[in-house]
């Protein structure tokens, strides 16, 4: 007997477009919106998320998703060569609707920022909206491939991390380190990848590493400077004499990322430089939750930290990078 033919599936329509918005790497738009929000707002107490909070994460999440498709449509002539297996050289997805998603993607994340400002009576959340969109626009059109790539990269994340803030309300000069850090870590980042693919230079991953520790330092030295101006966002959770099992785990952590980073200095294959690469990106995640648990305490860190489940499970499905 003759089996029927086989019908493309709704699921592998949906595998190819988590596929296409890298849909692991989200979990990480969720937390720098979320601990920014929740670090300026001063939640020390567990509660429900207000209204500007979740439209911190659902504008942070339609311009990362519109990015990671506009990434790939600019890319399509060079994927088509050496990605072949990427949703929109292999026609899994359309080209056409792939350019359509990612305008209205970025537009409607702009949209749900200037929503923000309206109901908060202040125009700062468009006005980083406005800022974050343009800089993802000028990273995946111009910057990309060029030594301004590295810098629009770190600006993304910064100013991710400012939309949550300045959504939850005004923020003590302290604070600010804490994005300018991130950033900066991002920055450092973007230049370790650049030849993840290949051979990699051994300068220039010593130099994104250099640049990762000093962004590491500049974000953990927030709450300590926080604590020494007196600042109105006090760390709550190290007022209690924590600050130096505070400081330990976040030198635990930043020495766990740059292991890899030498491990791949040593030995430049990609296996390695992906290695440390996604380990890199994976640890933003942790990176925030360990800053709101010195701000907020154990159980708002615990729900960042949760966005972990997400990315791991999301890696099984798309690649990081």
């Amino acid at each position: 007997m003759s089996q029927p033919p086989t019908k493309p599936t709704d699921i592998s329509a949906i595998v190819s477009w988590l596929k296409l918005i890298r849909v692991p790497n989200l979990a990480t738009a969720i937390a720098d919106p979320l601990a920014g929000f929740l670090i300026v707002g001063g939640f020390y107490q567990y509660e429900n998320l207000p209204l500007g909070g979740w439209l911190a994460i659902a504008s942070s999440l339609c311009l990362y998703a519109g990015g990671m498709v506009q990434n790939d449509v600019v890319d399509l002539q060079i994927d088509q060569t050496e990605r072949p297996h990427r949703p929109l050289p292999s026609k899994q997805v359309s080209f056409e609707l792939a350019q359509f998603v990612s305008i209205g993607l970025l537009l409607f994340g702009v949209v749900l920022a200037c929503v923000a400002s309206v109901s908060l009576r202040d125009g700062a959340p468009a006005v980083i909206g406005v800022m974050l969109t343009a800089a993802i626009c000028g990273y995946n059109c111009y910057a990309k491939g060029t030594w301004l790539g590295p810098l629009f990269m770190g600006g993304c994340r910064a100013l991710n991390w400012s939309l949550g803030m300045v959504i939850a309300g005004s923020a003590s000069f302290p604070l600010w380190m804490i994005p300018c850090g991130m950033g900066v870590y991002v920055m450092g980042i973007t230049l370790f990848a650049r030849d993840e693919a290949g051979v990699g230079r051994r300068p220039q991953l010593f130099a994104g590493a250099l640049i990762m520790s000093i962004g590491l330092l500049v974000a953990g030295l927030a709450p300590l400077v926080s604590m020494e101006v007196e600042a109105a966002n006090v760390p709550h959770w190290l007022v209690e004499g924590r600050l130096i099992a505070w400081l330990a785990l976040w030198g635990v952590l930043g020495v766990s990322i740059l292991i890899r980073c030498v491990q791949a200095i040593i030995n430049p294959v990609p296996q390695r430089m992906q290695s440390a690469v996604g380990n890199a990106i994976m640890s933003l995640i942790t990176l925030d939750a360990v800053l709101v648990l010195a701000f907020c305490g154990e159980q708002w860190a615990v729900s960042v930290l949760a966005l972990l489940v997400w990315f791991v499970l999301g890696r099984r499905i798309a690649a990081v990078t």
